[in-house]
């Protein structure tokens, strides 16, 4: 079971949430205020944040940041009405993995946090094809299979996010020789060698 901490004086808005991933198999930790978030995070383990930013006593931001110089860099979602350039900016510049913007619909942020916990697993599974990424060894059919470290990270990387895509920025940094032209080709490759259905976004990026 996936293990949520959530930072939110909304009351209305927290038990939704907590009635809504509890049902999605996530358990759901709620903290009406920062100085109980940091207490919470402190005594028990979390595999993500929740973390609203306009909060009584520390606000999210800071208390992120407090979080990241202790070294505690458990992956972080914070969701906020605040949509401004300058707050979405703080909110990653403090160590955010992803940005909410309320309102937003439960479904859209069950999905982001499945893609930031996924990150936490070390077996990954879409259709007949499985990763160990503590071993780095792929299976299709059961059958352990080979890949190049190029193609290798690539998959990783589209199975850790899927259903999203992955930033074709992000994608170019798994590359040795980072082009354009050397990315289409290894996902091309990479389509060919597992027969996967792997789609370009446009002006994103791609996906599983």
């Amino acid at each position: 079971m996936i293990k949520v901490l959530l930072l939110e004086d909304d009351p209305t808005l927290s038990k939704t949430l907590i009635k809504y991933l509890g049902s999605q198999d996530i358990e759901v930790s709620w903290a009406k205020n920062g100085e109980e978030a940091v207490d919470m995070s402190y005594d028990n383990h979390y595999d993500l944040y929740l973390f609203d930013i306009n909060v009584p006593l520390l606000n999210g931001i800071d208390l992120l940041s407090s979080l990241r110089e202790a070294e505690d860099f458990t992956p972080t979602i914070i969701i906020s009405a605040l949509q401004d350039i300058i707050s979405v900016t703080k909110g990653f510049i403090a160590g955010a993995d992803d940005y909410v913007k309320k309102p937003f619909d439960p479904e859209e942020l069950l999905v982001r946090i499945k893609a930031k916990t996924a990150q936490l697993k070390t077996r990954l599974s879409i259709k007949d094809i499985e990763v160990d990424t503590k071993k780095r060894e792929v299976y299709q059919g059961g059958k352990l299979i080979s890949l190049g470290e190029v193609q290798k990270n690539l998959l990783i990387s589209l199975m850790q996010n899927h259903p999203n895509p992955v930033v074709k920025e992000e994608l170019l940094l798994l590359l040795e020789k980072p082009t354009a032209l050397a990315l289409r080709v290894n996902i091309a490759k990479l389509k060919k060698n597992l027969g996967l259905e792997i789609t370009s976004v446009r002006g994103v990026g791609y996906k599983i």
